[in-house]
């Protein structure tokens, strides 16, 4: 299974900071969005938001990159702060 996980107001929107999805093939970070948003209108466009970012394994990636069964993703939202 994928972990996914969900930062600041994002696990708010989300319902909690993490969900696992069992994936039967490589999706991209977009179609996985897509999935989200199909059942979650309101958490799928806030990640689409342009400052919204993605690191798979730990590693910043764009909406294309591929996840795969047992990868883990995280939505990080904007950081703000002084």
């Amino acid at each position: 299974m994928a972990k996914l996980l969900f930062f600041g107001r994002l696990g708010d929107l989300a319902g909690g900071i993490e969900r696992t999805l069992d994936l039967s093939h490589p999706h991209s970070v977009r179609e996985l969005i897509a999935v989200l948003e199909a059942s979650d209108p309101l958490l799928g466009s806030a990640l689409l938001e342009s400052r919204v970012r993605y690191a798979l394994g730990g590693m910043i990636v764009d909406a294309e990159a591929l996840v795969e069964q047992d990868d883990e993703l995280a939505f990080l939202p904007p950081v703000s702060g002084g």
